[in-house]
């Protein structure tokens, strides 16, 4: 009996220590490299405590969280790394966030806390990314105990920890130290990141301030301590628009893994300064690179929004008077619009869409258009369809002309029709995919400029939108101003195409884009950088592995599942009543 007692009890003993929270110093004593009698080890609220003692705190250390449950456990593991210029581990509250929402989606966590403030006579994160080569080591050295996959360890963290995780995501196979002991023989890299406000990436920052000329000016680089070597992992970039540690930061990481062809997502939040935001999409991403288990099957966004029950009213209206029309050609279809009055209006904003097609046909009865004006009329909110001239001119105009046109009239129709209809002619926004996109990318930047001479009264109206909405918009840069990209718009001799003027009425928008798409996610990516350099802060999404139309179908949890959502979030401050 004593004998059976004493087995239970190792048992027990040893079940707590892998379930409860375990402190584990990285380095063995006296070997910890470049050790500074300044730097410390510790999260800030321990290190603030009465009493603490810094010469008890002096070795970076692992601290393992519960074992998630049995019953959804998927073998993956995230080491969370908080932020704190450098200066300290600070993020307290991210890093209990983070574990206990990783932890019930069946992911080990462990917070990795390195030494800090910044080392003497060293680069700013020199001691840092020294803890976390080992750190990374340790947490694989540990898997098969702590029943995790070697090759499933991730890394979440925020801004200076964003700079960290970068350098273990980029540059596994430059040591930042001598081997110490047999831990050392266990490679180094991650597997995937997630990356909150990287701070210190552009070479006007890198020295551990925030970026003094915001990220812009043709000598300012990614910072080259980053080496992009062969191991280097998918991520998933996470930036506010307005964040003194630029953004631009965040998008030139996500045009080199373009380069190398590594599945990467880039999520941009207009208006947000440092923080970190997305977590969500970060766990989407997760989700569709299969690092939480196998990915679900996909289903067809037509047969989860097929009903119009959420409708009230559906009219049909010509775009142009009989015989009015510009530039008419013999070979393209008649424009017309439809108005979708909703069942319960709970804004007076409009949301004009319209699909893609090549410029060659469209389909306002399609995927790209019909769950996005049912979805929104769910809403409350008017959508208006459009029916553009398609295929393209024969008589020598440029592919878009005449559905630029038609466009330009639509929104003046729409305006000259909201007051009637209880609507706000001043709260209109366009959405369309693909060709549709680039249409939008028109009405968006170039409302100044004249599609066609006035032909009544209408025509006096502007043709300014309020917002616009850009799925997959194709032929944007020069390397595919005809056809799917050439170089994938990552090239900077790739650059926006000429038609879009970026006059003084440019309006913010939202772009989600796959990141596999032969018609580049570049072409969202770019024309987000221009508009963050002329001061309008605009959404953006990328999906990773992800093609064109990646709505069409897609897997339940996924960013391509939600997609709408992503709309739907973006239009409150446009459609809210006052």
């Amino acid at each position: 009996m004593k004998k059976f007692l004493g087995s239970l009890l190792i048992v027990l003993i040893s079940t707590l220590q892998l379930s409860a929270w375990e402190r584990e110093s990285i380095w063995p004593k006296g070997k910890m490299p470049d050790a500074q009698k300044h730097q410390i080890a510790a999260m800030t609220d321990e290190a603030g405590k009465e009493g603490f003692n810094p010469d008890k705190h002096r070795v970076a250390y692992l601290e393992w969280f519960e074992a998630p449950d049995a019953s959804v456990r998927n073998g993956s593991c995230m080491i969370l790394i908080s932020g704190g210029s450098y200066m300290n581990c600070c993020d307290v509250g991210l890093i209990d966030t983070w574990h206990k929402e990783l932890t019930k989606r069946g992911v080990q966590c462990v917070n990795f806390v390195y030494r800090t403030p910044r080392p003497e006579g060293l680069p700013i994160f020199q001691t840092a990314w020294e803890d976390g080569q080992r750190a990374v080591r340790m947490v694989r050295s540990e898997a098969a105990k702590r029943g995790f996959d070697p090759e499933k360890i991730g890394t979440i963290s925020m801004s200076a920890g964003s700079h960290l995780a970068l350098l273990l995501a980029t540059s596994s196979q430059t040591p930042a130290y001598k081997p110490v002991d047999k831990i050392d023989e266990y490679p180094c890299h991650i597997n995937w990141a997630i990356v909150n406000a990287p701070a210190y990436v552009t070479t006007d920052g890198e020295a551990g301030t925030p970026a003094t000329r915001e990220g812009y000016g043709t000598d300012v680089k990614l910072s080259d301590v980053f080496k992009f070597d062969e191991k280097t992992c998918p991520m998933s970039l996470h930036h506010g628009g307005k964040d003194p540690y630029t953004p631009d930061g965040s998008t030139l990481v996500y045009r080199q893994l373009r380069r190398m062809g590594i599945p990467a997502e880039l999520h941009l939040y207009p208006d947000k300064g440092h923080g970190a935001f997305g977590l969500e999409r970060g766990i989407e991403f997760m989700t569709q690179m299969g690092f939480l288990g196998p990915v679900a099957d996909p289903v067809l966004i037509m047969d989860r929004f097929n009903s119009d029950a959420d409708r009230a009213e559906r009219i049909v209206e010509d775009v142009w008077p009989e015989g009015k029309m510009p530039d008419p050609q013999p070979n393209q279809c008649k424009p017309y619009i439809e108005w979708h009055i909703p069942a319960q209006l709970k804004t007076k904003a409009i949301q004009i869409i319209y699909s893609g097609g090549s410029y060659t046909g469209n389909d306002p009865d399609g995927f790209e258009v019909a769950p996005a004006r049912r979805y929104l009329n769910a809403m409350g909110v008017t959508v208006v369809t459009l029916k553009y001239r398609t295929p393209r001119p024969t008589t020598g105009l440029s592919k878009h002309t005449t559905a630029w046109q038609d466009l330009q009239r639509t929104i003046r129709i729409v305006r000259s029709e909201a007051e009637s209809r209880g609507l706000d002619p001043n709260r209109i926004g366009i959405m369309g995919s693909s060709a549709g996109g680039h249409l939008t990318l028109m009405g968006v930047t170039s409302s100044r400029h004249k599609s066609y001479y006035p032909i009544d009264a209408i025509d006096k109206l502007p043709c300014n939108v309020q917002w616009g909405i850009g799925i997959y918009p194709a032929y944007s840069l020069t390397d595919g101003a005809e056809k799917p990209n050439t170089g994938g718009g990552n090239d900077d001799s790739a650059v926006l195409v000429p038609e879009f003027s970026f006059d003084l009425d440019t309006a913010p928008m939202l772009f989600i884009h796959g990141d596999a798409d032969n018609w580049a996610s570049m072409n969202s990516v770019k024309t987000w950088e221009k508009m963050r350099a002329m001061g309008i802060q605009s959404e953006l999404h990328t999906l990773a592995l992800r093609p064109h139309c990646f709505q069409r179908e897609a897997s339940p949890g996924t960013g391509s599942y939600t997609w709408l959502d992503r709309i739907g979030e973006y239009l409150q401050p446009f459609i809210k009543e006052q």
